[in-house]
């Protein structure tokens, strides 16, 4: 049976990095954009990082331009907007993108197993997947949603 753990990814300087090393983590994975208008979600996020990685809670950033090229063309831009104006310390990785022919594999994955309301895909930027200890796709936040509105989700995996 695949689960999030069957992925590798790319670490935001270019590297693989195999989505095993989370094995046991709670996670959250959200696909980001640096100038959306969710984009102040970033504060909202590394406040539940900071308040639950104690007990193993990751947040995983990945930037996506599918949406109204809403991302800096470098990772460089990105990972400092995101460190500058929002303070972000949780794992950022590449830019990817979340939709169409070449939808990164974790991403067809994630929305494959958890639809949307209105469809399976990603509609927009932030679209929130929170991941229990055994790589099982608990819930689907739409982009709308604030990230502090999963807390009672996120309190439930990571006991």
């Amino acid at each position: 049976m695949t689960t999030v753990y069957d992925f590798t990814v790319e670490k935001a300087d270019g590297d693989k990095y195999s989505m095993d090393n989370y094995r046991g983590k709670p996670l959250v994975i959200v696909n980001t954009a640096s100038k959306c208008g969710f984009t102040s979600q970033f504060k909202e996020l590394q406040e539940l990082y900071d308040e639950y990685k104690g007990k193993g809670l990751v947040i995983l950033g990945f930037p996506s331009d599918n949406f109204n090229n809403q991302e800096f063309a470098e990772m460089g831009q990105t990972m400092a907007f995101c460190e500058l104006n929002y303070g972000v310390t949780f794992p950022m990785f590449s830019k990817v993108n979340v939709k169409g022919n070449a939808i990164e594999p974790l991403f067809s994955y994630l929305t494959s197993q958890k639809k949307g309301m209105i469809t399976e895909g990603i509609k927009w930027n932030f679209t929130k997947f929170v991941i229990d200890r055994d790589g099982n796709i608990v819930e689907r936040f739409a982009p709308q949603t604030a990230p502090i509105k999963m807390k009672k989700v996120i309190e439930c995996i990571v006991q």
